[in-house]
């Protein structure tokens, strides 16, 4: 039923407020404590009415029922005619949002923010554009004669200006009810004059004023006054007429806290203490900068390792033995494919290959080339009249890097490349360059089909200076060279191994195993063999030892984590009443937990920018303390790993935050803003 009062002339007025059986109690165990016994009370819009009543008779209860923060009590309160309903938090949230300004006692300002934010947090949840909320703050800060005071903060006013802040906020969202709790309690006699003179201005306006106060002198500012006394009217006196609002007035809109709004307070916070989060922020950053650092130097521990082995044998090279069942010529194959250059030490008995066999493996997918060879171990080189050993004759194929050649060019017809260690600086070990044009005879023995030993024997021209790193000891000829040096002795010209060569690395495991399943009568032919597969389980190492290592560090982490989770709930502690004034002014639990979210994904993200500079600079000062030694950069980051940085440091920062945010999105309004 809605609430209406015959006006003088017959007529019918609604009322804009009206209070109907309101009874409230507190319990303490099972004993009932009845603070409202039974209020009905109508206003109007245009009244300024102050409720005057001894403390402990329940008119700030009375006020927090008015005022949509106290949803715990018995009867109805109607605005414009509609039934307002306490059980719907969201309606509530609205309610003071667009409906209600309150004006405290004890001010409840924000202390981290200026005047003229506070002023702003009402009118950043109006409609208003940007420009809009800035000028009517400085409006109204103007009207309450604050206009020189807007970048002051709090603790910098005296406590009249406080309260004229309190009233600049209360007035700023166009709110048709004004309830002022006390508001000249702390104030002096001349500020309260003033005070009071502002809010009959707002009453003259066309605004519903409520005025609590337990001051006879307050009470008699109001054009009305009721009496309150343990919990019950026992008077409602009018001292003067009612300001009928302007029927074409036009009011604000209002609208839900925008999430960017949140995320600029929660920056205004962070920055008020910044000393604390600068702490946390670092301690965070130290962990994620190792996790980084370990990163960065697996990449590039396995880029130098990569390279090294790179710059010996090309990974795009298989090498391809004949597939033998014995014993001893399974051991020599298990020799020849621990690395490709060991192809030499088998035996010259061991099955070659046909034509046919090369073209087979030539027909292969992802197979561009395939080069036979022929090797040897155990060779003699004699330069003038001396003879230098050489462990390993082999032919030049695509196993073999350009890069290894130190001084001269690959080997052509009739020509070697001599290995720079086992016989040129045993040569010479300054001048080895020297050899490069002479002539060289180069010997070996072996034994033939009919299995006599014959000597191979040929001069040749020195074409380069090879360095076979890792102390192989290999020189190296052309096949041409290498068939004609052993057709010259009668012996079989007949590859002994073949390097097939794929289209990229990638295509190595495909085609070894390829060639690995292709059968003659049933039989396996072939036993191929790659670095690349070296290189994969060399990095399959160097990708767990970083792991390992990145893992210890992360735990540094969880230490992180629990750091943010004990600052955010020390600050929810110790901005309870901040928490309650956001909630009275129309802010939702929402809000409030997009706020303390936003505080602790900022110290996220603070923490992973620190985080890239430290693992940057200390990558820097490694790879440069660390260049003399391998010429070549151990710390390497990549894109994933800032990428990874960051979103750690967003999911601890998050989930750090889940529980504080959801307690204090969680707190009673009226307890928080009773909150030291």
């Amino acid at each position: 039923m809605l609430d209406v009062k015959l006006s003088h002339g017959g007529g019918v007025v609604m009322s804009y407020l009206s209070l109907k059986g309101i009874h409230k109690a507190y319990y303490i165990g099972h004993n009932a404590y009845p603070v409202l016994k039974g209020i009905d009370l109508d206003f109007n819009l245009g009244e300024f009415v102050t409720i005057l009543g001894e403390s402990g008779g329940g008119k700030s209860t009375l006020m927090n029922i008015i005022g949509g923060l106290d949803r715990d009590f018995e009867g109805t309160v109607s605005v414009d005619g509609q039934l307002l309903n306490h059980q719907r938090e969201a309606t509530l949230d609205r309610y003071r949002r667009e409906t209600v300004g309150y004006i405290y006692q004890s001010y409840n300002l924000i202390g981290h923010l200026t005047v003229l934010d506070n002023v702003l947090l009402s009118l950043d949840m109006t409609k208003l554009s940007r420009h809009a909320r800035l000028q009517r703050a400085h409006t109204l800060l103007e009207q309450v004669g604050l206009s020189d005071q807007l970048k002051k903060y709090p603790n910098q006013l005296s406590g009249g200006q406080k309260q004229r802040v309190a009233i600049a906020r209360a007035l700023a969202s166009d709110p048709q009810i004004i309830i002022a709790d006390e508001p000249t309690g702390a104030l002096d006699a001349q500020n309260t004059a003033e005070v009071l003179a502002i809010l009959q201005q707002i009453a003259a306006s066309g605004q519903l004023v409520i005025c609590v106060t337990h001051s006879a002198t307050v009470a008699k500012a109001g054009t009305r006054t009721v009496q309150l006394t343990d919990g019950q009217i026992t008077a409602d006196n009018s001292a003067a007429p009612t300001t009928t609002p302007s029927a074409t007035s036009t009011r604000l809109g209002a609208r839900a806290l925008p999430w960017r709004v949140s995320l600029a307070t929660a920056f205004k916070h962070l920055r008020h203490a910044w000393t604390w989060n600068l702490l946390i922020v670092l301690g965070t950053a130290i962990g994620l900068a190792a996790v980084m650092l370990f990163n960065g130097l697996g990449t590039g521990v396995k880029g130098y390792i990569n390279k090294q082995i790179n710059n010996l044998v090309d990974p795009q090279s298989i090498t391809v033995m004949r597939y033998v069942n014995g014993a001893k010529e399974q051991e020599e194959q298990a020799a020849a494919a621990t690395d490709p250059d060991m192809a030499g030490t088998v035996a010259a008995h061991m099955p070659t290959f046909t034509s046919t066999q090369v073209h087979e493996l030539q027909d292969l997918s992802h197979v561009v080339a395939v080069q036979p060879g022929i090797a040897a171990s155990d060779a003699t080189i004699m330069i003038g009249k001396t003879n230098y050993s050489v462990p390993q004759l082999t032919t030049w194929t695509s196993t073999n890097q350009r890069s290894s050649i130190k001084a001269g060019t690959v080997p052509g017809n009739n020509q070697i490349v001599l290995d720079k260690t086992s016989v040129a600086q045993k040569w010479s070990q300054k001048n080895w360059r020297a050899l490069i044009g002479q002539k060289v005879v180069v010997s070996y023995r072996l034994l033939n089909v009919r299995d006599q030993l014959v000597t191979v024997k040929r001069t040749l021209t020195v074409a380069g200076i090879m360095d076979s790193e890792g102390g192989a000891g290999e020189s190296a000829t052309n096949y041409a060279t290498m068939q004609a040096m052993r057709k010259a002795a009668k012996v079989t010209s007949q590859p002994t191994f073949v390097t097939v060569r794929v289209t990229s690395r990638r295509q190595n495991e495909a085609v070894v195993s390829a060639i690995n399943r292709l059968r003659d009568s049933g039989h396996q032919q072939f036993a191929a063999t790659s670095i690349s597969a070296t290189l994969d389980n060399i990095n399959t190492y160097v990708n767990v030892a970083t792991t390992v290592l990145a893992a210890i560090a992360g735990i540094s982490l969880i230490v992180s984590a629990l750091m943010i989770i004990v600052t955010m709930y020390m600050s929810v502690s110790a901005r309870m009443k901040e928490i309650g004034i956001l909630r009275s002014l129309g802010e939702s639990r929402r809000d409030i937990r997009r706020l303390f979210t936003s505080e602790s994904l900022m110290v996220g993200g603070f923490s992973a920018i620190l985080a890239t500079g430290l693992a940057a600079g200390i990558g820097a000062v490694l790879n440069h303390a660390l260049s003399h030694l391998a010429g070549y950069n151990l710390v390497q980051f990549r894109l994933s790993d800032v990428i990874t940085v960051f979103v750690l440091a967003l999911v601890i920062a998050w989930l750090a935050a889940i529980l504080p945010a959801r307690r204090a999105a969680r707190l009673n309004p009226i307890t928080a803003l009773a909150a030291d």
